[in-house]
């Protein structure tokens, strides 16, 4: 399980500009939940993600584990237990390395490097087979250099990649948003695929209505750092998109947009 207890962050403390993104906010996924997260921009979808990852620091609160806390956690040591899947999808591979090198190294995840090839080739067996359950032909192109494939070839590299290691959590920060509306179809029929051979615990942030709705048992929407809906279980599964509009609309008139 995940927990985010009695979390505060602040930016520009002490000055005219301090914000306050999280104030006492509170959170538990359960092992083995597909949370999709929505939200309008800077209701603080990616800073919690941030803040679960280690990448940005915490002013308050507390960040477990399975019960450990992992608050003091260096962000390094984190990545041994979440992947975490990036917008960009240049964020995920190494382009001037070739997809047997990057499949390498993402198998290397947090073991120690020592004075040895960095491709073991007894693994290049398991590199292609893994490749082909994408089915898009990236088996037959282990020596070719990441940088020339397609954004959503990356993309999906870089899926399959975060997970080839044993890790408790999937974080997916909108990595469909900058794919076209087939291959972001493509890449979420796979993460889906994924999540579900793998039992993966996964948080997925995006704008795309549609795919909260129907990927994932559990719906959360974010505004100004709290959660103002929370669905999971049949209640997901009654969910439409024009609930969701209906809320984001009284959000914007509230805000007076």
């Amino acid at each position: 399980m995940l927990e985010l207890k009695n979390i505060e962050k602040f930016y520009n403390a002490g000055t005219v500009n301090e914000m306050c993104l999280f104030e006492d906010f509170n959170l538990s996924i359960a092992d083995g939940q597909f949370v999709s997260v929505v939200g309008s921009n800077g209701s603080g979808k990616t800073s919690m993600l941030n803040i679960i990852c280690g990448s940005i620091p915490l002013d308050r609160g507390r960040i477990l584990i399975g019960g450990q806390d992992i608050t003091r956690m260096p962000e390094h040591r984190r990545q041994r237990r979440i992947g975490r899947v990036y917008q960009n999808p240049a964020m995920g591979t190494c382009p001037s390395m070739t997809i047997l090198e990057n499949m390498s190294l993402a198998d290397n995840k947090g073991k120690p490097f020592n004075l040895r090839p960095g491709t073991n080739r007894q693994r290049i067996d398991y590199y292609r087979e893994s490749l082909r359950s994408l089915g898009l032909g990236l088996e037959d192109k282990l020596h070719v250099k990441v940088g020339v494939l397609s954004g959503g070839q990356r993309q999906a590299m870089a899926l399959l990649m975060s997970t080839m290691t044993p890790i408790e959590f999937l974080i997916l920060d909108e990595h469909t948003a900058a794919l076209d509306p087939k291959t972001a179809e493509t890449i979420m029929e796979l993460t889906d695929k994924i999540v579900r051979e793998k039992h993966l615990t996964t948080i997925m942030v995006t704008h795309n209505l549609r795919y909260a709705v129907e990927y994932g048992d559990r719906l959360l929407m974010m505004h100004q750092g709290t959660i103002v809906m929370d669905h999971a279980g049949e209640e997901k599964k009654a969910l439409k998109i024009d609930h969701i509009l209906e809320k984001f609309n009284a959000i914007s008139i509230e805000c007076g947009n």
